[in-house]
């Protein structure tokens, strides 16, 4: 009877061969035994299973983080807990409970810097209210505080990541070997993360804020327009009232202090597209008086269909407390704007008419269509080129008359790039969402969003419009834009806030001047005094 191979795999032929072999041989083959069905099993594609370790990894690491990633550590008066978190964007959030949030924009890596302020010490908070002489050497304090803190908070994350990263590893492929291949590329991982860190870190996003919350309608946090861009040793110290004021508001329950206005600076509040919503006229007041603002500035569409019996809903401008320039939207029709120029306050602009207001001078153009009349076919961007070349024109007299304009203003932006080269500025609206660039020439275009929040176009789509305006720091002298704060308000029925600063960096001390810029204007009013002047 022939013996069976006991390897399926080798023909009876080479087996008997094999047989026939020195002893050790066949006893070697005769002792062979059927591969386990695990071993037998086809094995994943090795990217596959590099992709399979990088979750793995990526996993571990984040719920290491979650669990014991932090540490909790004093920050002047103020008890903190610092965390990372996985992001896409990198940069820094203060949480300032029940204030609101302060992002910073200081790297950009995989990490997010988390820093929640938890309570106040009420010792060492009773300590600086009582004494504000040690305000001096609260900047020391604090700094040395946050280097302390983001040291045991680096050791900590690391200890974190690996553990969580090996914990997962083990308890997914049950080998030490794997497990502790994953922890180490988490830790390659973080350090990757670290040294991004630190390669774009950018010290100067202190300067550029955005607040959120309460904090959001405290403008006096960030500074003036002036010392952000000249002084930052000044604004160390607001940061320190900073403290110093969120001590008191704790402490006696206080509000949080009033904007001080600041004497080498001229507050341009800018709108648009109003759209016959009524909240926009508190908002503004409101904003008026918060800034402490010099003049307004419309560019346009504060109507929807330009209707005599829409004009009573103008007449709230007349108290809004500010000098209120406005310019014809595509929405606004001929009667709105006679009904405008009869209203105290207000200066309307149209066919590159200048005045000047505050101390700057203003120039502009109303749009040359006119939507809501379907009578009359619309002109489209040829029409709105037209009218951008005669205020360009306009411009380029008043330059030549040596009274240069400082801020023109349009409705659509593309009348408004027409004037590149003329102007240092022009503001413009239409779009329904904000924008800023340095146009070729470098005029900078300003896009106000919709400070009616769309009016009743909120509605139409999923999301409502937010309410946008914005604050422009004007430098008394040169009359350049230094700083700019813009001012979002979540939109119908939402009751979000956010306040971003941004810095003008091309009229900075040291860089070449703007377009148009020139001697003072011999028709401006006196320093400090708002005052009109066709």
């Amino acid at each position: 009877m022939a013996r069976v191979p006991l390897v399926p795999l080798i023909p009876a032929a080479v087996w008997n061969r094999i047989r026939r072999a020195p002893g050790s041989l066949a006893r070697h083959y005769r002792s062979l035994r059927p591969l386990p069905a695990a071993e037998l099993a086809p094995q994943p594609h090795p990217w596959l299973r590099a992709l399979g370790m990088v979750a793995v990894v990526l996993l571990g690491a984040w719920l290491g983080l979650l669990i014991v990633g932090n540490v909790r550590v004093p920050v002047g008066p103020m008890n903190t807990t610092m965390t990372l978190r996985p992001s896409l964007i990198g940069g820094t959030k203060i949480n300032v409970s029940p204030l609101g949030a302060l992002r910073l924009d200081s790297h950009d890596a995989p990490v997010r810097l988390d820093v929640n302020v938890d309570q106040l010490d009420p010792v060492r908070a009773q300590a600086l209210v009582d004494h504000p002489e040690r305000i001096s050497g609260l900047q020391q304090e604090i700094t040395h505080d946050v280097e302390h803190g983001t040291l045991d908070l680096a050791v900590r994350s690391c200890v974190a990541v690996v553990a969580g990263a090996t914990a997962l590893g083990l308890a997914v492929y049950r080998r030490p070997r794997r497990a502790l291949a994953a922890g180490g590329l988490a830790l390659a991982l973080l350090a990757a993360s670290g040294a991004t860190a630190y390669a774009t870190w950018n010290p100067k996003s202190v300067l550029e804020p955005k607040f959120s919350g309460l904090l959001s309608s405290a403008p006096s946090l960030v500074g003036n327009a002036r010392s952000i861009v000249t002084e930052f040793d000044v604004y160390q110290k607001e940061l320190a009232r900073l403290v110093t004021n969120v001590t008191k508001l704790y402490d006696v329950t206080s509000t949080l202090p009033a904007y001080e206005p600041d004497p080498t600076t001229i507050r341009v509040l800018h709108v648009s597209d109003i759209h016959l919503n009524p909240a926009s006229w508190k908002i503004i007041a409101s904003l008026v008086r918060q800034y402490d603002v010099n003049v307004i500035v419309d560019s346009g569409d504060t109507m929807d269909h330009g209707t005599a019996a829409e004009n009573g809903f103008l007449d709230p401008i007349a108290d809004l407390g500010a000098p209120y320039i406005w310019v014809r939207g595509n929405h606004d029709s001929r009667t709105t704007q006679r009904y405008l120029e009869h209203m105290k306050n207000v200066h309307v602009l149209d066919d590159g008419r200048a005045i000047t207001v505050a101390g700057l001078r203003f120039a502009g153009i109303g749009d040359p269509q006119f939507t809501p009349d379907r009578s009359v076919a619309p002109g489209g961007d040829r029409a709105e080129e037209l009218a951008g070349a005669r205020l360009a024109s306009a411009l380029r007299d008043q330059k030549a008359a040596g009274t240069p304009v400082d801020v023109a203003i349009t409705h659509e932006p593309t009348a408004a790039r027409q004037t590149d080269g003329e102007v240092p500025m022009v503001l413009a609206g239409h779009v329904h969402h904000e924008g800023m660039e340095i146009m070729k020439y470098g005029t900078r275009l300003r896009i106000e969003g919709s400070t009616g929040g769309s009016g009743l176009r909120a509605v139409e789509h999923q999301y409502p419009a937010p309410v946008e305006a914005s604050i422009l720091y004007l430098d008394r002298n040169t009359r350049r834009l230094q700083a700019w704060d813009a001012i979002k308000l979540g939109g119908l029925g939402q009751t979000t806030a956010e306040v971003s600063r941004h810095l003008a960096k091309e009229n900075q001390p040291g860089t070449a001047p703007s377009p148009g810029a020139g001697s003072s204007s011999p028709g401006t009013a006196p320093t400090g005094l708002p005052g009109v002047t066709p």
